[in-house]
């Protein structure tokens, strides 16, 4: 029987169920090896691509059905999960770039991502070009033809909610094109779709959902991840089933959540941007985004982040994010309570004063992850830290 065309709200509902039996919820298999039938069967699963009851290093069943769920819901051929963003992350760079090779990536980043391709890739002998990701072309104006292997974007980018263009992105041809699409999620947009030829989550944030895993994953052609396999199970930064399994009780809730998020990201937006201690908001689905109209293209969900500066610097940025009740103080995003970050002190604190300027990030600046409380609660909440700064600044 084919299985009819459904929306991605269903399907993140029905995917990754093919060991389940009956079962509705995830099955943990919490184990790290498998009884192995034969002498040739286990030669064949140590040295194939896939195997889920071999070693748990190399793949298992709870992780796989994970793997399968993203795969579906990035409409990809598979998918291969990682113990962290960042493990999937340099599973891409170092499995598949070598010494002599170029890699184009933007500006704006994730700290930790651009830390790697900074620090431990010059190591390596593998030279990282960085271009201003919202000017048009300059990905592909920084190709070096016969060189460059890989070109690395991140959209919506982490803090400033910088866009990519995907289909610009997805038309350059020759190196290998990755997205991470973690502040989107495949339920806001499938970068594959759009010609990118890897896609990947640190799937620990909205994904799970739930601020209890830690998780990565890549999607993409049978091709790619297969290559990638042989490297992760060399690397060992593989998923754990028991985040596996949160994960995929993540995604049964994940449309909503979304829904949620950015109707509460919506009003906090409206207060923030009428507020005299409000210096600059960005939201993708504000008017006043720079790039408003692309996000309006590419995305399905504006999503739940926001991030927004404060008159008065470090002093207004401190006491912000310490005076709040209901908000919390933590560095992750995407679960279901709402969480400020003061990211020039914390994700992105290895950055000098240039590099966080080029990623518009002053002492001000606060990053906000919009959870599942009354939106109300919300305002009320950021009225009163608000009145605090502005009772501190001497405003």
């Amino acid at each position: 029987m084919t299985e009819p065309e459904l929306h991605p709200e269903t399907r993140a509902i029905r995917a990754g169920r093919s060991d389940n039996d009956t079962a509705l919820a995830p099955i943990l298999w919490a184990t790290t090896t498998f009884v192995t039938p034969t002498v040739e069967e286990g030669r064949r699963m140590a040295t194939g691509v896939g195997a889920s009851r071999f070693y748990s290093r190399y793949g298992n069943p709870t992780v796989a059905g994970f793997e399968d769920a993203i795969a579906q819901l990035e409409g990809a051929e598979t998918a291969r999960a990682f113990a962290s963003g960042m493990g999937a992350i340099s599973a891409i760079v170092l499995g598949l770039c070598s010494s002599g090779d170029h890699i184009v990536a933007q500006r704006q980043l994730y700290a930790g991502t651009q830390l790697l391709l900074q620090t431990a890739c010059p190591r390596f002998g593998i030279d990282v070009t960085f271009v201003d990701a919202t000017e048009p072309g300059s990905f592909a104006a920084a190709i070096r033809p016969g060189k460059t292997t890989l070109v690395f974007a991140e959209t919506p980018a982490n803090p400033r909610l910088d866009l990519v263009d995907l289909d610009e992105l997805g038309a350059i041809a020759g190196p290998i094109t990755v997205v991470d699409s973690t502040l989107a999620t495949p339920l806001s947009q499938q970068p594959l779709a759009h010609g990118v030829d890897l896609v990947v989550h640190s799937a620990t944030k909205a994904i799970a959902g739930h601020n209890d895993a830690t998780l990565g994953v890549v999607a993409g052609s049978s091709e790619l991840v297969d290559w990638l396999y042989s490297f992760a199970v060399l690397q060992g930064a593989n998923a754990s089933p028991f985040d596996a399994m949160n994960g995929l009780r993540g995604l049964r809730t994940l449309g909503v959540r979304l829904r949620q998020q950015t109707e509460g990201a919506a009003e906090l937006v409206t207060f923030l941007e009428a507020h005299p201690a409000v210096s600059d908001v960005r939201w993708p689905g504000s008017p006043s985004h720079p790039q408003h109209q692309l996000a309006v293209r590419q995305l399905v969900h504006f999503g739940g982040l926001v991030t927004f500066d404060l008159r008065g610097g470090l002093v207004a940025g401190t006491t912000f994010v310490e005076s709040l009740a209901i908000a919390q103080l933590a560095t992750s995003l995407g679960g279901p309570e709402t969480l400020v970050t003061h990211p020039a002190s914390t994700t992105h604190v290895n950055l000098t004063p240039d590099e966080l300027a080029a990623n518009g990030i002053s002492p001000g600046t606060v990053r906000l992850s919009v959870g599942l409380e009354h939106p109300g609660d919300l305002v009320a909440d950021f009225g009163r830290a608000l009145a605090e700064v502005d009772r501190r600044t001497g405003r």
